[in-house]
């Protein structure tokens, strides 16, 4: 039920995402398009201490709840392809707008969040050293 509710919601604010291409993508999609275009950039919305307790290999972390989001993502090159997601899609539903704000020219959106992503039997890497984060 909460996957059908996000999903809607994620619709809801597709609808009216406009000068960018934003494609809601399931966990098994998105893993094959991960291995087919490993220029596909993996931004992951969760707190650096959810980053750092396991997360999509080669990505990186761009706190949705840090005061200076909007202004981090501002710096990522619109023109690349996004892989975005969070823990189960609230926060990178609710981050549709800044993205579309941006301009950002293609985003994937996981709105199953790392949970569905372990839920379709991907793995999440768990880094050894400091966080990746922006």
């Amino acid at each position: 039920m909460k996957t059908a509710f996000t999903s809607f919601v994620s619709f809801l604010l597709l609808v009216g995402f406009v000068g960018g291409d934003v494609i809601p993508i399931g966990a098994g999609k998105a893993a094959a398009k991960l291995k087919k275009d490993p220029k596909i950039v993996v931004v992951d919305l969760r707190t650096p201490k959810e980053f750092f307790a396991g997360h999509i290999k080669g990505a990186i972390n761009i706190n949705m709840n840090d005061k200076n989001f909007a202004a981090k993502l501002g710096k990522l090159d619109r023109k690349k392809t996004y892989l975005m997601h969070c823990r189960s899609g609230g926060r990178s539903s609710a981050s549709l707008q800044v993205w579309k704000r941006l301009g950002f020219e293609k985003v994937l959106h996981l709105a199953s969040g790392t949970l569905g992503w372990e839920k379709a039997g991907q793995q999440l890497e768990v880094p050894k050293g400091p966080a990746k984060t922006k």
